[in-house]
């Protein structure tokens, strides 16, 4: 950090106690104001969390920087490190980031992508398909997700017709896209400690896990970046700069495609991938069912597994999953050496030191989140539009003030820390005139406009982690890939609000919502070329 933004950084937390001495309701929001300066100063989420934090807990203790600092401590960060679902989920998010990493160093990523290249059809196509699919296979992690896909497709894209820049955006649409849909990732342990939060503070007690799963339907942003990047495979979509670099890359080299075609071994078996994962799911699912049903097991209705889901064995089921997986991915660790066993080690210890910093992260965001509780932030802001005939629009709002924060800092965990203890509370104050089912999907709604605010910035932003990644381990210049990325994440989020929140708002169905958005995507190739040919016919250059 240079001298300017440090010195920029300490005079805006300085402020903090001329804010103490006013009577203003500026000191509920000041926390807020803070982080966010922080953030896009420094380009750390971590930063501007625990200024944040500081600076609402400086106006708490009056204005007093040791007992602030002690009470940062004491009352805002103890009592999170007591709850059984915060400490699953710092031990879950761990645990995945050493089983995505003992998977990717056993390179049946690789197997799996050959194999699929070997069917016949368009070569081009089928290496984006293979692509985009090894992606969503990686559904656990999403930064790990963009190193592997792009390590592993890097070579070979230009040998199949396809352009390095192409590849990252279809790396970087199934990464935390689909991380932050994924029932099971590295992300779930901290969208559920989010959620939690921000039900707290609006005064409800909920399973988070229950709420996270309903929310999944109204997550327009996330399976429309996923509609979006299958129409531009299959219909050569590529509006923008994207058009540019695909039609200067050379074609497929039919002397590769046949030695692909022709190759019948595989370097390392694809069960050192699919057992893993399957296992990693099953135990999932299993885990839950055995551990959370509070009846007789047998016979299984689909009332004990609500229930079971609805439990607080959430933490523990985690935990455990994620230790088997990564104990049946390291015994069938491929290497020809003889201590293949601790190169699994290795690689899983490597993955669980890569996730420490979001980790961190996840407990900053717990500081924050107490200190605007203790500030009741969250009640001023309810308090503002309670009343108001604002219900249709809040879903929206949301999901544009998470896309704002998300894309000026480049984090969607920063973003999930500062936004969902503000959002649900609102949400919950919007909708408390309605029918208590309606109020409950309303803010199902709200949980999913924070989600998909947050990866917007993920997706596209110039400072987002997962953003130069991408790019990186692509082989592109992180510019290119910016450039050319944003036609399609701003016809997402325009689709997102237009066929997704703003009717969601209304009560119409997300299942109607998404099929009629997807629809619109499909056909949205056709309506260009047909615009773009009708204008050339009108003004002939």
């Amino acid at each position: 950090m240079n001298k300017q933004k440090l010195f920029s950084c300490c005079a805006i937390l300085a402020c903090t106690w001329i804010i103490v001495t006013w009577d203003t309701p500026l000191k509920t929001l000041w926390p807020v104001i803070v982080a966010l300066f922080f953030v896009v100063v420094t380009r750390k989420a971590i930063w501007g969390l625990l200024a944040g934090a500081l600076a609402g807990s400086l106006i708490l203790s009056g204005g007093n920087p040791w007992q602030a600092f002690v009470h940062l401590f004491t009352l805002h960060l103890e009592p999170s490190l007591k709850s059984s679902w915060k400490m699953g989920a710092i031990l879950f998010t761990l645990i995945l980031g050493g089983f995505a990493a003992i998977l990717d160093g056993g390179g049946g990523f690789q197997t799996i992508l050959r194999f699929f290249l070997r069917k016949g059809g368009d070569a081009s196509k089928r290496f984006q398909a293979a692509a985009a699919g090894l992606g969503i296979l990686c559904f656990f992690d999403g930064l790990a997700n963009s190193m592997m896909v792009g390590r592993v497709c890097k070579d070979m894209a230009p040998k199949c017709g396809v352009s390095r820049v192409k590849l990252a955006y279809i790396v970087d649409s199934t990464s935390s896209a689909v991380a932050c849909l994924a029932f099971v990732s590295t992300w779930v342990a901290y969208q559920l400690s989010m959620i939690r939060e921000g039900y707290e503070l609006a005064g409800r007690q909920i399973n988070p896990y229950i709420v996270f799963l309903k929310s999944i339907p109204f997550n327009f942003y996330c399976w429309f970046t996923l509609a979006l990047l299958f129409v531009s495979i299959f219909r050569k979509f590529n509006p923008g700069s994207m058009k540019t670099f695909e039609d200067s890359n050379p074609a497929p080299e039919a002397t590769f495609i046949q030695s692909i075609e022709d190759d019948q071994e595989t370097r390392v078996g694809l069960h050192t991938v699919i057992i893993p994962v399957f296992i990693l799911i099953i135990s999932f699912l299993l885990g839950f069912y055995f551990l959370g049903c509070s009846e007789s097991l047998w016979p299984v209705t689909l009332r004990k597994i609500a229930a079971a889901f609805g439990s607080d064995a959430g933490p523990l089921v985690l935990t455990l999953s994620g230790l088997f997986a990564s104990v049946i991915a390291i015994s069938l660790y491929p290497s020809r050496g003889p201590n293949r066993i601790l190169e699994g080690l290795i690689s899983f210890k490597r993955g669980v030191q890569s996730l420490i910093g979001p980790v961190f992260i996840l407990v900053s965001a717990w500081m924050i989140g107490s200190v605007l509780s203790a500030l009741e932030t969250a009640q001023f802001l309810s308090s503002l539009i309670t009343g108001a005939n604002a219900s249709v629009l809040i879903p929206s709002l949301i999901f544009l003030t998470g896309s704002l924060i998300s894309f000026s800092t480049g984090t969607s965990w920063g973003t999930m820390g500062i936004l969902f203890p503000l959002a649900i509370p609102i949400a919950a104050a919007a909708c408390q005139t309605m029918a208590p089912h309606l109020q409950e999907s309303y803010l199902q709604i709200a949980v999913a406009a924070v989600f998909s605010g947050a990866v917007f910035g993920d997706h596209c932003s110039p400072f987002s982690d997962t953003t130069i990644v991408s790019s990186i381990s692509c082989g592109v210049e992180p510019h290119d890939h910016i450039r050319t990325q944003i036609p399609f994440a701003l016809i997402t989020a325009a689709v997102a609000i237009i066929f997704g929140f703003l009717p969601a708002g209304l009560g119409i169905s997300p299942f109607l919502l998404l099929f009629s958005g997807t629809v619109f995507l499909i056909f949205l190739p056709s309506v260009l070329n047909r615009f773009k040919k009708n204008k050339v016919k009108r003004y002939p250059i």
